[in-house]
């Protein structure tokens, strides 16, 4: 039988139908053992109260219910009073929270997270030379638009997984691409200190596993993009685009030389389109998803705001940390721990004893699901092979730490499986 449990939250009403549980455990904290032998391992006595760490859609906020989703209005035009209301506290939600300046314009844009970048590409790059960096596959994305689809002659600087580009190389006289945080490679950004306040070319941000659990100095950003679906736990189809004075300038006084699909365009008559940075959207969003979101952001305030949500993270980052530290057969990816992530945290496996890497992980990683502590846990299908831990605010830190013994056991139960099959 499926019970449900319920995580104290201000924003669940009396009576509102909690988050749905898969798995009961026991509410005592039992020890494991273990001596690479199948028949010595003892799973542990308790699961993460919500098994769900994945990297996108991400966790909802605690105590989430469909119940806190009762006032959108379905069934009612986005071009509607109502509708537009919504959209625009969604947009001065977002300002206040994330503390974006008032010069800053933003808007509510179609196809999530890789809509707004490739928004902001194909209306703002040509006018300079460019300059593309990557760390990991979604970084290596923006380089295929910009090389194979705009025709761009850019240069393209690139670091492999575990490392980051050298920012000190880069020339911001150019225009230039980047993630802050890779979501597949767990590397991030830690700040921004390479990028001069004096540039001359816009620095266009893929900010969209970093918002809201990371600092971005907005002075150094001139366009910074996010999806709904990463640290807040919002649903998918929906971006943000945040555009600094300098890149409205752009968009007003430089005319790409290729066509703009309808998707893509931000200015009529050589000037910006103001609606859309008040709510009126280019097409049709879900008030669902709108209010999906708006009730995210009730909750970030509630906690207190920024500040809260960036500790949220890095506590649960810390706690993966402290467990990686104390075992020699698994690390993170990411080489300087100065730039690794706080929200999509990437392990990878060290023990000699594995033959196959990628089946390992695969098989760590189903058995966690089976087992009904963690799901999608796999690292990124473009990713060196491991373990990828969504740390990202809406998640729990006793969760994070429910999860590590259950890691330990998965870990030693799939390498004395190894040893009887040798």
């Amino acid at each position: 039988m499926k019970r449900r449990f319920r995580a104290r939250n201000p924003l669940v009403p009396e009576g509102g139908g909690p988050y749905s549980r898969r798995w009961d455990t026991p509410p005592q904290r039992g020890a494991f053992i273990w001596k690479d032998t199948m028949s010595d391992l003892q799973a542990p006595a308790v699961r993460p109260a919500n098994p769900r760490f994945s990297s996108g859609p991400c966790a909802k906020v605690p105590g989430f219910s469909l119940d806190l989703l009762a006032d959108a209005p379905l069934g009612r035009s986005h071009r509607a009073a109502v509708g537009k209301a919504k959209l625009k506290q969604a947009i001065d939600l977002t300002r206040s929270i994330l503390g974006v300046p008032a010069g800053y314009r933003i808007a509510i844009v179609p196809a999530s997270d890789t809509g707004a970048v490739e928004m902001a590409m194909w209306s703002l790059l040509g006018a300079r030379p460019v300059e593309m960096l990557a760390w990991e596959s979604f970084g290596e994305g923006w380089v295929t638009d910009a090389v194979k689809q705009l025709k761009l002659e850019a240069t393209v600087r690139r670091a492999p997984y575990g490392g980051i580009v050298d920012f000190g190389s880069v020339d911001f006289g150019r225009d230039v691409v980047f993630t802050w945080n890779g979501t597949t490679s767990g590397v991030r950004l830690p700040d921004g200190n390479a990028i001069p306040a004096g540039r001359a070319g816009l620095t266009i941000c893929d900010a969209t596993s970093a918002a809201f659990a990371m600092d971005l100095p907005w002075d150094k950003l001139d366009v910074t993009t996010f999806s709904w679906q990463k640290v807040l736990g919002g649903e998918g189809a929906h971006g943000m685009l945040i555009l600094s004075p300098r890149a409205v300038e752009r968009l007003e006084t430089h005319t790409p030389a290729w066509p703009l699909p309808k998707l893509f365009r931000l200015t009529r008559g050589g000037k910006i389109t103001e609606g859309l940075f008040e709510g009126e959207t280019i097409n049709t969003p879900s008030m669902l998803a709108v209010e999906d979101y708006l009730v995210a952001l009730r909750w970030a305030q509630s906690i207190g705001g920024l500040p809260a949500l960036i500790s949220r993270a890095s506590a649960n980052a810390a706690t993966v940390d402290e467990f990686v530290a104390a075992r020699p057969w698994i690390e993170n990816l990411a080489v300087d721990p100065a730039t690794a992530s706080t929200t999509s945290v990437c392990l990878r496996f060290t023990d000699p004893r594995i033959p196959d890497g990628a089946a390992f992980a695969r098989a760590v990683a189903k058995r966690l699901e089976k087992a009904g502590a963690a799901f999608d846990l796999g690292a990124h299908r473009d990713a060196p092979p491991g373990l990828r831990i969504w740390c990202g605010s809406t998640v729990e830190q006793s969760d994070v730490a429910a999860l590590m013994p259950w890691i330990d056991w998965a870990f030693h139960t799939e390498i004395a499986g190894l040893a009887k099959a040798a």
